[in-house]
């Protein structure tokens, strides 16, 4: 053989290789994906993730979101409680969400990507029929084996030794805990997971053994993965833990991990409400919603709406045209109370931008004399703790924000810029501007993070 057919045979096998290697790791978009939300949550908590998933490929009418109407479990299973939902309630629900997204889309199986107790209703609906719908099963922050196990209310759904949980977790003859027909991955935190500790540090009572560690959430015969240093949360809605999502159900890394704008995103979505202790998804009527452009370079709210709509009874608003790079106040009005939402730009379309006319405020939540400029500070998709993610308030730290183990998504703060100038509020490396009230119960002013 001459060199040069050498030559061509070497590199018709380099290039046949090549070929070989970018088959194997182009991403399988195919599969429809269900995220299913947590405890108290909404199906908004994905918008980020969704956002992600998009960025990278996957196509928008393959993703889905449910929402739970009660999304607050009962304090025991068996027994009915106003605005919360049984564990038969939420697989049932799931089960006709599932089956509508398999009509839409002619697929014969779906993903789905739960969060907390959404892992649970996931799991729920696996035993009892679901298995056959589904090709992939990722369980973030789940707490698989209980929150605490003990012999006392044994109704419970989060008990590790209630009836619940100990018919979820009922081996097979090899020691499974999963349902074999589905690929099950478990992301889990080393130890900040306030859900899946030792000792009930999380509910205030640190010298009180819970029964359940660290690994709780993990399952025998799943693919189980371990994310340091996230939080409960951020299990579900951290890049990080998107990545291992994407991997798992495409076979392949993600291209990027961040969210590729878009010119003008179109948003939309609900507002919800509180009601007997818990919060809804249930549609509210009568809230006028009034958007307020936020110029940051002159730190200044603009007194003109640019979008304005009272609800109807089915509480849906928009579409709201925006700019990637915009920052807005959402403006809800209800019974002569303010809530407003300060969020940082949104960069990408989403129908699933629901607002909730959120209740005043614990007193101990603030603690904070009477007509003091404050500010609630919220992050839905991960807990706070100065430790690890200090929050900066007008380019300074915080002082009330909570430390040691991330276990609260929300703290009052005291600002120093009185209400008729806007604060400038920092975590990581997202900035949000905000206007602060002194009266809570009359003007409820949040910081809503996305990350």
């Amino acid at each position: 053989m001459t060199l040069t057919r050498i030559g061509r045979t070497l590199a018709t096998v380099l290039f046949l290789g090549a070929v070989a290697l970018q088959a194997q790791s182009k991403p399988n978009t195919g599969t429809p994906i269900i995220f299913v939300h947590g405890n108290g949550d909404d199906a908004s908590k994905w918008i980020g993730i969704i956002w992600l998933f998009e960025s990278n490929g996957y196509p928008t009418d393959k993703l889905f979101a449910v929402r739970f109407p009660h999304p607050s479990a009962r304090t025991d299973d068996t027994r009915d409680e106003a605005n919360r939902s049984s564990t038969t309630d939420e697989a049932a629900e799931l089960s006709a969400f599932v089956t509508r997204v398999l009509i839409q889309t002619h697929a014969h199986k779906v993903a789905l990507i739960g969060s907390s107790r959404g892992g649970l209703t996931i799991r729920n609906y696996l035993l009892h029929g679901g298995s056959t719908n589904v090709a992939y099963a990722v369980l973030s922050g789940t707490p698989n084996h209980g929150v605490q196990a003990t012999d006392k209310n044994l109704g419970g759904e989060f008990n590790g030794k209630g009836n619940f949980l100990t018919a979820l977790n009922s081996s097979s003859s090899d020691g499974s805990e999963v349902i074999p027909e589905v690929k099950v991955m478990t992301l889990r935190s080393d130890k900040l997971d306030k859900y899946a500790q030792p000792t009930g540090i999380a509910f205030g009572t640190p010298q009180t053994a819970t029964n359940v560690t660290f690994e709780g959430p993990a399952l025998r015969g799943a693919s189980n993965l371990v994310l340091p240093s996230l939080d409960h949360r951020e299990l579900a809605f951290h890049p990080t833990a998107f990545a291992e999502m994407y991997k798992f159900i495409s076979g392949a890394s993600p291209r990027q991990m961040s969210v590729t704008p878009e010119d003008n995103p179109a948003i939309s979505g609900l507002i919800t409400g509180f009601d007997n202790g818990a919060f809804t998804n249930l549609p509210m009527s009568g809230v006028r919603l009034s958007i307020y452009p936020i110029d940051t370079a002159k730190g200044i709210e603009s007194a003109t709406p640019v979008y304005e709509i009272t609800t109807k009874e089915d509480g849906k608003w928009g579409p709201f045209k925006t700019t990637p790079e915009q920052e807005y106040d959402f403006d809800l009005e209800y019974q002569e109370r303010h809530v407003r939402f300060y969020k940082a730009p949104l960069p990408r379309s989403t129908s699933l931008l629901n607002l909730r006319f959120m209740p005043i405020p614990h007193a101990d939540e603030s603690g904070s004399p009477a007509h003091m400029s404050q500010i609630l500070i919220t992050r839905p998709q991960g807990y706070f703790s100065r430790d690890r993610d200090p929050v900066q308030i007008d380019r300074k730290l915080s002082t009330d924000e909570p430390g040691g183990l991330p276990i609260r998504d929300s703290f009052v703060a005291k600002v120093p810029t009185p209400p008729d100038r806007l604060t400038e509020v920092t975590l990581r490396s997202e900035t949000v501007w905000a206007r602060s009230s002194e009266d809570f119960s009359k003007d409820l002013p949040i910081v809503d993070f996305m990350w």
